[in-house]
């Protein structure tokens, strides 16, 4: 299994939008992926406008459909304009 977290900045008037875009995504992903294991949209109770992607994949061949989607490339595009920042993304080993 491969985890993933990314972790998202968002404008602090873009909030509602982003998160309307991003549950859809986890929808699509959700109804679609089956080697998508978890795709959870966390935010943090700390830092305002600050969001975590938790990600569990079966395998590497399942997190690398899940970034060839259409749904998925649409909805970073759609997001991108509501983001304060770059994505910053790690990957991680499931230790089993």
């Amino acid at each position: 299994m491969i985890g993933v977290v990314a972790s998202l900045k968002v404008q602090p008037d873009k909030t509602a939008e982003f998160e309307a875009v991003f549950l859809d995504l986890a929808a699509k992903v959700k109804a679609n992926e089956p080697g998508a294991i978890v795709y959870q949209l966390t935010r943090s109770k700390t830092e305002a406008g600050v969001y975590k992607v938790l990600e569990l994949y079966a395998s590497a061949d399942a997190l690398k459909h899940h970034g060839g989607t259409d749904y998925f490339k649409a909805a970073g595009a759609a997001m991108a304009p509501f983001l304060a920042g770059r994505p910053e993304i790690e990957y991680l080993d499931a230790v089993e």
